[in-house]
């Protein structure tokens, strides 16, 4: 189906910088719209039910999966995360841009369900880097830090299946190649030709 609003899923290994470059981006464009989604961990500092993600317990969660309520769903650092396939469908026939942050597997999930997904991958400079981002967050343990590092390197090694890849050595110049990923996505023909059907329409161009 196509859609007015275009599907960006924006995937990166922890630390990297993503939610601060997405979060960065929904302030600088009305147009688009954050996907939020479900998760079974507890939010962390000032999270808020509803806008950096839906709260669930894992009963619930089961609840939504037995009725196919996740176009997608994964289980991430021992808590789990799901994509409503409704609230993605209902933004973009809505006219909005929708941003969805997500892994590389729901990443892929989600273009084999939405043919408009533009998929961005966000890799820090460097290994060396990536920990200190990590360790400076304070919010896991020496574990946890560990554990995110391990499941980086598998992150890393699926980039070369995502459509745009940033590197995020410099905040600024990370977030002017995610808008220029946006603005360009905006400018293809088959987008351009769906938002501004009238005057194809009087160009004659079918």
């Amino acid at each position: 189906m196509d859609y007015p609003g275009n599907l960006f899923v924006v995937a990166a290994p922890s630390g990297a910088g993503k939610s601060s470059l997405v979060k960065a981006l929904l302030e600088l464009d009305s147009v688009v719209k954050p996907s939020v989604s479900h998760t079974t961990r507890p939010p962390r500092g000032q999270e808020k039910d509803g806008r950096e993600y839906i709260f669930v317990s894992p009963a619930v969660f089961d609840a939504m999966v037995q009725a196919d309520g996740f176009v997608e769903w994964a289980e991430v650092h021992g808590h789990r995360y799901g994509t409503s396939r409704h609230a993605i469908a209902a933004l973009m026939e809505s006219g909005a841009d929708v941003v969805l942050e997500i892994d590389f597997h729901g990443a892929m999930a989600i273009r084999r369900v939405f043919s408009n997904t533009v998929s961005i991958f966000i890799l820090p400079p460097s290994w060396d880097e990536l920990r200190l981002r990590l360790e400076r967050r304070g919010e896991d343990s020496a574990h946890t830090i560990e554990l995110r590092l391990r499941n980086a390197a598998l992150e890393v090694a699926q980039v070369e299946n995502f459509d745009f890849v940033i590197i995020n050595d410099s905040f600024d110049r990370a977030l002017f190649d995610l808008k220029a990923i946006v603005h360009a996505q905006r400018l293809k023909f088959a987008v351009q030709r769906r938002a501004r059907a009238q005057t194809f329409k009087s160009l004659n161009i079918p």
